[in-house]
């Protein structure tokens, strides 16, 4: 094609006059901008690529789509290039202005910002972890005022509450505390995961840690008709990590409820030893299927596809579990069958509370 088709000098002529425009209205887009020599620049290649767009020709709008100020300019742009189309005396005809305005629309296509590359650039960058370690503190800040107003209005300190409102607000302390234990997840994962909150050994109650699981998941298992039953060893004072062993449990606890229809989830202490004590959580659930269990433990894993059961895509949960367990120098196991419900099970050595602690 010898020299510029009749579109692009229209378009070129109206582009010209509308930067010049456009430069005049600096104020508009100055947010945006570092300088106006950015604007300038950004200007000429808008330019460059509009009348190149009109004769099918493609530029490289990856850099300037980085930045919200391209975007501005381009509408800024069309906006005058329209108001200058109906101001001419021999205007556009009717194919010449539809070939003007697919230009803006190819290149505003292009300017569009790629949000999940750009999400996707950010987490696998050098502050990825750190970003993600961000966001799940900012969850988990509302999410404890949220429990904090539930157990405060829970406990009729707010002023009297029905036996529903009771069990309903149960609920929602619940499904907040859920939500929070998946943020702690994530900020746990990103540690490691194997951090003992408490660095040395503590004396503690194992019935106690075992009846504070059941309040958390009692509303949750009333909703569904189902029992927890807690079965404590006889001697439960401890020497130990209370805080780690309280979340696995309500871990454990809080999976076995969500994957059981009908039945009961059964918490469990059982003596092994003079030092040895086994904590078990069976359910009477529907198993877990051969072919989830290679995943089993695994952070982030793919979403099982199969109808009748389906992890969480996360997995966060029990992978912090395994690592805890083994912090603790134990080993999480677990026995399921189709049909058949569901055990997860560890020992510890947990020295009783009146005894000096081994080292």
């Amino acid at each position: 094609m010898s020299g510029i088709t009749r579109e692009q000098s229209v378009l070129r002529r109206l582009l010209d006059e509308a930067a010049l425009h456009v430069m005049d209205d600096w104020h508009v887009v100055r947010q945006d901008a570092a300088s106006r020599e950015d604007v300038v620049k950004t200007l000429g290649a808008l330019t460059r690529a509009l009348t190149g767009a009109l004769d099918g020709g493609t530029e490289d709008m990856q850099e300037l789509a980085t930045s919200q100020l391209p975007r501005r300019l381009l509408g800024l742009l069309r906006s005058r290039v329209i108001r200058l189309t109906g101001a001419e005396e021999t205007p556009p005809d009717g194919r010449e202005l539809l070939a003007i305005l697919l230009a803006f629309e190819s290149i505003a296509k292009q300017l569009e910002p790629n949000w999940d590359q750009r999400f996707a650039d950010r987490l696998t960058g050098p502050d990825g972890l750190e970003l993600v370690v961000e966001l799940a503190h900012d969850l988990r800040s509302p999410l404890t005022s949220i429990l904090f107003l539930g157990e405060t209005m829970k406990r009729g300190r707010s002023g009297p509450v029905t036996p529903l409102q009771e069990r309903q607000l149960g609920l929602i302390y619940s499904a907040a505390f859920g939500l929070s234990s998946v943020a702690s997840d994530v900020i746990e994962l990103a540690r490691g995961g194997d951090r003992l909150v408490d660095l040395e050994p503590l004396p503690f109650s194992v019935a106690d840690i075992m009846e504070s699981v059941r309040d958390i998941v009692q509303p949750i298992a009333e909703e569904k008709g189902l029992e927890v039953r807690l079965i404590p060893c006889e001697r439960s004072s401890r020497i130990g990590h209370p805080v780690a062993l309280s979340r696995i449990l309500l871990n454990l606890t809080t999976n076995a409820l969500k994957f059981t229809d009908e039945g009961r989830v059964e918490v469990t202490c059982t003596e092994v030893g003079d030092l040895g004590v086994e904590f078990s959580v069976r359910d009477t659930g529907r198993g877990i299927p051969p072919q989830a269990m290679a995943m089993l433990f695994e952070p982030f894993r793919r979403r099982q596809k199969d109808r009748d059961y389906a992890f969480s895509g996360s997995g966060l949960g029990l992978s912090i579990c395994r690592k805890l367990v083994e912090a603790m120098g134990g080993s999480l196991q677990v026995e399921t069958g189709p049909g058949q419900g569901t055990r997860f099970y560890f020992v510890l050595d947990l020295p009783l509370a009146a005894q000096p602690e081994r080292p």
